[in-house]
């Protein structure tokens, strides 16, 4: 296979579970499925058709004679009437109710549905090993103090637990959104060439109470509530929309958690796991570059990009139905999938192992926090007498020498050298140096995220316990 393009996805990022979803093997055997749910409501609706056929279906459910189906499909050029003739070669009992009143889109738009449906479900259990793992970071460092940033400028101090809750929250976002999607999700159920049943009102006499329960009797075989009320021949693609958007979603909150892990690292306060035989660069030996969340990054503009796909398509729909979705949508909806799959992987192991350098943190913050401290040292020199609007002014003077001195002399910050020195303040160096205690000025940060996780995160993980226990493999 090495003289062919084959996908990344396959062979780099996705996993093997999210890959067997969208195979070929799941695709057939699935729409043997729905042939034999839609032989079995026909019969209980009262067609001829045996117990006989049902289970000679049934005994070829499973192994699928992919080479009958491809002889004939190039004779044909027709892929679902080619399984069905292909099948009727296994059946020969059963060959002349297969697919009975049925068009293409019986198979292949439920498949899709069905195939989407477990893909979320796959995505929902890694999104949950995503929101885990971060919990365990933001707990395990939610009272260490850390310099914030807004605009990547010297802010008001936080905590590292109380950022990491920050990513925590985009995730639960997400997975919210996840849920209304996939809870939504119906089956098209047996709609016909244009959605009308006409085929189906034809075979059960004009019975329409039939042709209603036909829908709703194999949107319970399948495990779906019910089948969406109107369509043409195809379930509306605004429905491929909302699961990429989901998707897209996800890979913005990775690409979010990753920038800012890159960040870190280049600033050696926090590092991506780095394996002990782990190259990072082919020049620098000394490296120990972010690999990891670059590809998150790099995958997640993917799959953003991907997103916008199937929008282009619902909006180039005609009438009942057009077949210039059908191309598009078998690369754009597997591969978001394989995307999303790709960068939760990437993001839980990055998560469960990221490693933390508490010294630095506290240096980089100690040089910055003079300047956070002068409202409290104001404060202090009020105290002692002074008058609050001179000192303001003098404040500010000292902090622009002070930062004049670090910037243009790379100097250390001696703020408070100048404070102590100065009279107006009235304060000694052992009175500033008492204001220096990172954690005066991280505010609520520990108690936001000690609440956070108790009452946010942690009855939606306790909800879900048994979908809990996902280890993220990385192929390369």
């Amino acid at each position: 296979m090495n003289d062919r393009y084959t996908s990344p996805f396959c062979e780099r990022y996705a996993s093997r579970d999210m890959q067997e979803i969208f195979s070929p093997d799941r695709k057939f055997k699935t729409w043997r499925k729905l042939w034999i749910a839609l032989a079995e409501t026909e019969k209980e609706l009262g067609l001829e058709i045996t117990d006989e056929q049902i289970g000679e279906l049934k005994a070829h459910a499973e192994d699928i004679n992919y080479e009958d189906a491809k002889k004939r499909e190039k004779e044909v050029r027709h892929d679902v009437m080619s399984h069905v003739y292909a099948y009727g070669l296994q059946c020969p009992k059963a060959k002349g109710i297969i697919h009975l009143g049925a068009t293409s889109c019986y198979v292949g738009d439920n498949t899709d549905l069905i195939l989407m449906r477990d893909a979320l479900d796959l995505v929902r259990k890694k999104l949950l090993a995503v929101i885990a793992n971060l919990s365990q970071f933001a707990a395990e460092w939610k009272d260490l103090p850390t310099l914030a940033f807004t605009h990547f400028q010297p802010a008001q101090p936080t905590t590292v637990g109380k950022r990491a809750t920050l990513w925590i929250n985009e995730f639960m976002i997400d997975l919210e959104d996840l849920d209304y999607v996939r809870n939504s999700l119906k089956l098209l159920g047996s709609k016909g060439t244009t959605g009308t049943q006409a085929s189906f009102l034809e075979l059960f006499d004009g019975d329409h109470e039939r042709c209603e329960k036909l829908d709703q009797m194999i949107a319970a075989k399948m495990g779906f509530p019910g089948c969406y009320p109107v369509s043409g021949q195809t379930y509306s693609r605004k429905i491929d929309t909302r699961v990429l958007n989901v998707l897209a979603g996800i890979a913005a909150s990775a690409a979010k958690f990753s920038n800012d892990i890159r960040l870190l690292q280049h600033l050696k306060e926090v590092e991506e796991p780095f394996e002990k035989s782990q190259i990072g660069s082919s020049a620098m030996a000394y490296k120990r570059n972010p690999m990891r969340s670059e590809r998150i990054a790099s995958l997640a503009r993917y799959l953003i990009a991907d997103a916008l796909n199937p929008a282009v398509t619902s909006s180039m729909q005609w009438f009942e139905r057009t077949l210039d979705d059908s191309a598009n949508k078998r690369i754009s909806v597997p591969e978001g999938f394989l995307a999303a799959d790709g960068i939760l992987g990437l993001v839980s192991n990055v998560a469960s192992g990221l490693v933390v350098y508490p010294k630095v943190i506290t240096k980089h913050l100690m040089a910055e926090l003079p300047f956070m401290a002068t409202e409290n040292i104001m404060m202090d020199a009020v105290k002692a007498g002074g008058d609050r609007q001179e000192l303001h002014e003098r404040i500010r003077e000292l902090s622009m020498a002070a930062g004049r001195h670090v910037k243009e002399e790379g100097k250390d910050n001696d703020l408070l050298d100048m404070i102590a020195a100065d009279p107006m303040f009235g304060l000694t160096k052992e009175d500033l140096q008492r204001t220096m205690d990172p954690s005066l000025y991280v505010g609520r940060a520990p108690e936001q995220t000690e609440k956070y996780l108790q009452e946010v995160v942690a009855p939606v993980l306790d909800m879900n316990r048994d979908d809990l226990g996902f280890e993220a493999e990385i192929n390369v």
